[in-house]
């Protein structure tokens, strides 16, 4: 099972990530499809060999997709951007959240997303939902969009709606993941470096070998949320960050051959 974490994990230059990331073991990466060096970053992907497994959608205003004004219209075309950008640079799938905490959800806004959804199709693009605090808002776009997918983010899961697992209601939808710790306090979301917090990471490998997925155990990791990545420097960031997502990686793997 291949590794990978997101780019800007720790602020320092695209390439000294990319060159700490190569040399630690990661092989695939993710990173913003409204980039405006998405171009450039692309190429320096190629030059370190590390695979752009997909982008995330911008969601900086995303709860306009629910409401009657202008901005909603202009959030729906930045989402139709980032498909545009899946489909020039070769990338499949596009991580897209669904809301922003609460958000009405009424036919205006599930028309948008149905647009999103056609466009996507049309293009040969994947759109995966990603779990953040409305159990119901994925629930609902599930039921409405059959070829939508799941991007299962084990932090937030734990962060924002303590209790509830989504595996066991989304799993087989599973295409992409993003995998990072938190202390697990209400509301607070750190992306940790695993086995940094509190996660029971010995569900998140059983979850994940049980699923049919095929693709990488994909960190998503912020160093400026925690001093102490900070000050142990970009070398060290990205060993222990490698060193936690392998032995995830081998976990997994050792639990598809107990099946």
């Amino acid at each position: 099972m291949k590794i990978g974490v997101n780019l800007n994990a720790y602020p320092c230059s695209v390439e000294e990530q990319l060159t700490f990331m190569k040399k630690h073991g990661f092989e695939t990466t993710f990173f913003f499809s409204n980039d405006p060096k998405i171009e450039e970053i692309m190429k320096l992907c190629e030059k370190y060999e590390l695979k752009v497994e997909n982008y995330h959608a911008p969601f900086s205003h995303i709860n306009d997709m629910w409401l009657d004004i202008p901005e909603g219209d202009e959030m729906l075309k930045e989402l139709l951007d980032g498909v545009d950008n899946c489909k020039k640079y070769g990338v499949d799938t596009l991580i897209v959240h669904l809301s922003g905490g609460r958000a009405p959800i009424n036919e205006l806004g599930m028309s948008r997303f149905e647009k999103l959804m056609a466009h996507a199709k049309e293009n040969g693009v994947i759109i995966a939902f990603e779990n953040l605090s409305r159990l119901g808002n994925l629930a609902y776009a599930f039921e409405e969009f059959e070829d939508a997918r799941f991007c299962w983010d084990i932090g937030h899961e734990k962060a924002y709606t303590h209790g509830r697992q989504y595996m066991p209601l989304f799993g087989d939808k599973l295409v992409a993941m993003h995998v990072h710790d938190n202390p697990c306090g209400h509301k607070e979301d750190l992306h940790m470096i695993p086995f940094d917090g509190l996660i029971d990471y010995d569900r998140v490998t059983t979850e994940i070998a049980n699923a049919n997925y095929d693709r990488s155990l994909m960190l998503e990791i912020m160093a400026h949320r925690t001093q102490e990545y900070i000050d142990m420097g970009p070398d060290a960031f990205y060993k222990r960050a490698a060193d936690a997502a392998r032995k995830l990686a081998d976990e997994v793997e050792s639990k598809k051959t107990l099946k």
